[in-house]
């Protein structure tokens, strides 16, 4: 079965990926970015990520699910733990902390949750937070109050792309590069 969805083509990290459009938004699409499966590109971004990285930081954290092999290949090449905030709460996470996000690809509000064993890897250290993709903010800000409430400090944020039509925004995220909107005439 053949798509005839419009996408948008990137070159990164010499790869070249064809990103499909979907709306989230009326009048409003973005170009989703899936590393789920794709080792090349887990390599190369992480690799890429790697050599931009601070060289004192502690430990990874990551949200569920997409970046999740990010962060792992992310550990493998600098040697850190990683710890992933998950998107429902199990039993087995004892003590769990949880905080509620808002992501653009989701569009309603859902928590994330560290788990009771992780919160030793997070008090007193240096934490750099690990996204796919960058788009309002949500996931990272919530990514940031727990490894606040855990006892830990961020000390960088990194993502494959952030995303929008004002990359200043996100001149703070290490990133490989920005992603934009794509806008309905009238948005």
């Amino acid at each position: 079965m053949t798509s005839k969805r419009e996408t948008y083509t990137v070159e990164l990290c010499g790869l070249t990926r064809h990103l499909p459009l979907f709306e989230v938004a009326p009048g409003v699409r973005i170009a989703i970015f899936n590393i789920l499966g794709d080792t090349e590109i887990v390599q190369a971004t992480s690799k890429a990520l790697a050599e931009r990285l601070p060289r004192d930081a502690d430990v990874l954290i990551t949200a569920e699910v997409k970046s999740i092999p990010l962060a792992y290949q992310l550990a493998v090449d600098t040697g850190l733990p990683y710890v992933v905030a998950r998107k429902s709460r199990k039993t087995y996470m004892g003590e769990a902390l949880g905080e509620e996000v808002l992501s653009i690809t989701t569009g309603q509000p859902q928590m994330l949750w560290l788990d009771e064993k992780d919160l030793s890897l997070l008090r007193g250290k240096r934490v750099i937070i690990v996204d796919d993709v960058v788009s309002t903010g949500g996931t990272l800000e919530g990514m940031r109050r727990l490894v606040q409430r855990a006892g830990g400090t961020v000390v960088a944020e990194a993502a494959v792309f952030t995303e929008g039509n004002d990359p200043e925004r996100w001149r703070g995220i290490i990133a490989l590069g920005n992603l934009p909107l794509f806008l309905d005439e009238g948005h």
